[in-house]
């Protein structure tokens, strides 16, 4: 069968097969997806068909694309529209604007440490390296290094406190 004879074939048998799938699914729109999808399919594989047996073929292809639509449909969970208006977008406009202004108020607190402080809470508490690393970077001892980070973090602390005294 030709490729281009196909708007014949769907002109002829496009109403039964699309109560053969209405039948099968009882949803009006999930039943036109499907007739799509069958003369789809069709329009594909129409050569490997014989003329005479085209209606039985198409609904073949019709109820293969059902069975693929249900294990579809069975993977996957459908939430009604109620389930997404309960959901509370966890970045609303005001906790995001709260969270810029937060950062600011970090990033100028943490520029105003001194060079060494700043250097070994960042290496450490930003950037996930271990102590040991972080003192090899700035070329400090071990302890030296926990010294200058103990102190950033008061520092940092305190800044906090005097911020939370002004609000």
């Amino acid at each position: 069968m030709k490729r281009n004879s196909l708007d014949e074939i769907y002109q002829m048998y496009v109403m039964d097969i699309y109560r053969y799938l209405r039948s099968l699914c009882g949803d009006h729109y999930a039943a036109e997806d499907l007739m799509q999808e069958t003369f789809y399919r069709a329009y594909l594989h129409l050569e490997n068909c014989k003329e005479e047996k085209i209606k039985p073929w198409l609904f073949r292809v019709a109820y293969n694309a059902f069975v693929d639509y249900k294990r579809k449909e069975g993977r996957s969970t459908v939430q009604s529209e109620d389930y997404f208006k309960k959901l509370a977008h966890p970045d609303t406009t005001e906790s995001t604007l709260l969270h810029q202004e937060r950062w600011e108020e970090m990033r100028i607190a943490v520029g105003e440490l001194p060079d060494n402080q700043r250097n070994a809470l960042l290496l450490h508490d930003f950037h996930g390296l271990s102590y040991r690393e972080a003192s090899d970077i700035m070329d400090v001892g071990l302890s030296q290094y926990k010294i200058l980070i103990f102190r950033a973090r008061q520092k940092l602390r305190e800044a906090e406190r005097r911020r939370n005294e002004h609000e």
